[in-house]
């Protein structure tokens, strides 16, 4: 019987060799009684097939009874996770959702697992390392949750659950934002006003106009005498009374009662750093009985009052502080101790180690004062050791009557403010270092554009074989590197020549690829992946290509400098949509569909004094003679002249990842059918070979205010064989025109003094509308057409060569002959 303990086995043999025995003679006994052959079949019959089921059903049954054992009942746990107000969610390790209550769903939505929920990204970051941390260590938290908006917050906590630990329980919490004068009503009126009152200490909320929005309940009665006394929108001042000793008093009380100990809380908005804002605030004002203070004059009892203060300090969400009348730090509450950034160092012995050198003198000076003198409150602007470069306002107030306890410090934690103000700055730095570049550059380019002409000249009248060939040859090649440099800063100021098309992402970088990988060291792993139903771009695709030699070469050159053998670099494209961006919440970026371009190295990072830095021309950390600072310049310049961002950040080291540097070009999608035709004739670099077939001279009117300019460009053109007709400045050229020249083209630069170029070209075209004019500039040719927008109009870069600007005009005026 031992073998057929077990549920479901088949029975063993002797057992059936018996049961089919008496199966038998109860067969042969029902045939002997009835004496009929068909009754006793029937019979048998009847037993065999019951004996048939009952061996059936005994081996089904506990497998059956095992499956439905296997199968969790889920919706126990479902009825159970509905109670109490967090949403609770429960994923396997698969990520799938196993259940959900309600309040999840209606938070986050049907489809949405975490970590994967509509958050911000900073936010999502948090909830996948917490994902990690609970599958690995058993339980996590997240301390701050917000929505793509920041309308909604939570918080989170993850833990891990089961009999093998394969599920993972996400409990979310909202988290309500309130006013701090909500706050603190809430408290006074309720059951902590109700404490206060019992232990001695009194309080109200009041308005900047004076008047009790809320305090606690004993308030009203030693006011006025009477418990049932409504207070609300009466006059603090009218609660209390002084003595010629400027001791304070209840109302009801005078005289006869305690004298207490007034503390004057500005509720400051946050962000405000001048009394004219803090006096539109309310303020919460605590009235501390002198009997619980000093209790019968003992100066230890003073000091058992204040841990009763401190708990209340820590409550408020406004940055709070008390010193010792040596100017020691006593106690900070959190807000203060975020507003300071010493969360984790934790406080120092003096205030005045909180703040800079300079300012370390006068702050200390402060807090003597006002723990020395009379009771009244002030402010001060300092500068954070922390954060030196942003002033903050730090408020003084002196406390009597506490032991120890005799200066508070207020603070409001503006870092928000802060962040929105540093980039406010540097948007507005890097407007003006580019308008700066770009002047700088144009006028570069009249230096070397006559650099360039007069090497020209020269080198007709010398051949290879002459002594002075090669020292010429020289200038004019380090004049060309000099205006490739021009273009550089042209690039970052937004103002070069781009010629945009419509184009596909992947298509420009698989042109370059080959490139790359020769350029890539030995040890450094090259990698491109590519989404699929990306939006096409409208940008210039050599520029494009120049974007991303810049930044992988950047890349290649942090990977060596880390000192690491080998590395990696990785080049992707993504498909970025409306909703992507809307999450991400990046206030300088309009929300729109875009195609990114993401590189990724792992040179160990940027360094976070650095990265502010990084766009700005001339800047490298590069040793000398190793690079220009104009890369990345060049490639800020590029993205954001064909209307894209760009932003670095850093990647932290985790698990089988090295730390590194992340650069994400975002360009919009272009959604027109086809690229609109330009207004005007496109630059050339290379004369068109029909148009430079003109060969019957012409008359020309050259207009250019820089004297070596126009030399170089008077001696070039007249060496062409055309007449030419000099002018310095607008006017000048004007009266040309008036004088009854019969010119065949005007070549005029674009900036000049009093009447610049365009202004010109309009007043000639009053006077001969079919007159071509072929503008020089540095400036870009797509910025001069949308300024002026005239038809028949040309253009020539600076700087220019003898060659280039003979070629040119040859072309024109062969167009004007068609």
């Amino acid at each position: 019987m031992g073998s057929f303990e077990r549920e479901g086995a088949l029975p063993p043999v002797p057992l059936i060799l018996g049961l089919l025995l008496a199966l038998a003679l109860s067969v042969g006994l029902v045939w002997l009684l009835a004496e009929s052959s068909i009754t006793a079949a029937a019979f048998g019959g009847s037993l065999l097939v019951l004996s048939l089921a009952a061996m059936i059903y005994a081996r089904v049954k506990p497998e059956v009874e095992e499956v439905a054992h296997a199968l969790p009942d889920w919706s126990v746990t479902l009825a159970a996770i509905e109670k109490g107000g967090d949403g609770v969610v429960i994923i396997d390790r698969a990520n799938r959702m196993v259940c959900a209550n309600e309040r999840f769903l209606k938070w986050f939505g049907q489809s949405a697992i975490p970590p994967e929920l509509p958050v911000d990204q900073q936010s999502r970051e948090g909830l996948v390392e917490a994902a990690r941390k609970a599958w690995r260590e058993g339980e996590a938290e997240v301390g701050l949750l917000l929505s793509p908006n920041e309308d909604k917050r939570w918080s989170a906590r993850l833990q891990r659950a089961g009999r093998a630990d394969d599920y993972l329980v996400w409990h979310f919490s909202e988290i309500v934002n309130t006013r701090i004068e909500d706050l603190i009503s809430e408290n006074l009126t309720g059951l902590f006003g109700v404490v206060l009152s019992r232990a001695g200490l009194e309080a109200a909320l009041v308005r900047a106009d004076g008047r009790i929005e809320s305090a606690t309940p004993g308030l009203g009665e030693r006011a006025s005498g009477n418990a049932r006394m409504n207070i609300v929108h009466a006059e603090f001042v009218q609660m209390l009374r002084t003595d010629e000793r400027n001791r304070i008093f209840y109302a009801h009380e005078g005289m006869q009662g305690s004298p207490q100990t007034l503390v004057n809380i500005a509720l400051d908005p946050p962000g405000t750093t001048s009394t004219s804002n803090a006096d539109q605030a309310s303020s919460l004002m605590l009235l501390i009985d002198s009997t619980v203070v000093l209790g019968g004059g003992s100066e230890s009892a003073g000091r058992n009052a204040v841990p009763q203060l401190e708990a209340l300090l820590s409550a408020l969400p406004l940055g709070l502080a008390l010193t010792d009348r040596d100017g020691r730090f006593l106690f900070a509450n959190k807000a203060f101790m975020r507003a300071v950034d010493r969360r984790d160092k934790g406080l120092p012995q003096y205030p005045s180690d909180l703040v800079v050198r300079e300012d370390k003198g006068a702050f200390a000076d402060s807090v003597r004062r006002f723990a020395k003198g009379p009771i009244a409150s002030g402010n001060m602007p300092v500068r954070l050791s922390s954060d030196p470069e942003e002033p903050i306002s730090i408020g003084f107030a002196g406390v009597r009557g506490l032991g120890d306890a005799a200066v508070l410090l207020s603070m409001s934690d503006s870092s928000e403010e802060k962040r929105l103000r540093r980039q406010v700055a540097q948007a507005t730095k890097m407007q003006a270092v580019g308008q700066l570049a770009g002047g700088v550059a144009h006028d570069f380019n009249n230096v070397l554009t006559a650099i360039i002409g007069y090497c020209d000249l020269m080198l007709l009248r010398h051949s290879p074989g002459d002594s002075d060939y090669d020292d010429i040859q020289q200038i004019r090649a380090n004049s060309n590197r000099a205006a490739s440099l021009t273009r550089q800063l042209l690039a970052f100021s937004r103002q070069q020549t781009l010629q945009p098309v419509v184009l596909q992402l992947p298509d420009v970088v698989s042109e370059v690829s080959q490139l790359l990988k020769r350029l890539m060291s030995d040890g450094i792993e090259f990698t491109v992946r590519h989404d699929r139903e990306l939006g096409p771009v409208r940008a210039d695709p050599q520029q494009l290509e120049q974007v991303i030699v810049n930044l992988a070469v950047n890349a290649r050159d942090a990977i060596l400098a880390s000192g690491t053998t080998n590395g990696r670099l990785t080049m992707a494209t993504r498909r970025v949509s409306r909703e992507d961006v809307e999450r991400m919440d990046i206030e300088v970026m309009p929300v729109d569909d875009y195609t990114a371009l993401i590189i990724q190295d792992t040179g160990g990072g940027i360094p976070a004094h650095i990265l502010p830095k990084i766009f700005e021309p001339f800047f490298t950390t590069k040793e000398q003679g190793k690079g220009t600072g104009l890369g990345l310049s060049t490639v800020y310049g590029i993205v954001k002249q064909s209307n894209g961002y760009i932003f670095a950040d850093n990647i932290p080291a985790s698990s089988g990842r090295q730390a590194g540097a992340r650069f994400t070009v975002y360009l919009p999608v272009y959604k027109g059918d086809a690229l609109p035709a330009p207004s005007g004739p496109p630059l050339s670099e290379e004369p068109d070979a029909d148009a430079s077939d003109w060969s019957t001279g012409g008359n020309l009117l050259l207009v250019e205010d820089e004297d070596m300019v126009r030399a170089v460009a008077e001696r070039a053109l007249s060496r062409a064989g055309y007449q030419v007709t000099t002018a310095s400045d607008g006017e000048e050229g004007l009266a040309q025109i008036a004088n009854g020249g019969g010119f065949d083209l005007v070549v005029s630069d674009v900036v000049m003094p009093g009447m610049d170029g365009p202004t010109m070209a309009k007043a000639i075209r009053k006077v001969h509308p079919d007159l071509p004019i072929l503008f020089m500039s540095g400036y870009a040719e797509e910025q001069l057409r949308r300024d002026i927008n005239i038809e028949n109009m040309y253009f020539i870069a600076k700087p220019f060569s003898v060659q280039q600007i003979g070629a040119k005009v040859s072309e024109v005026l062969g167009q004007k002959g068609k």
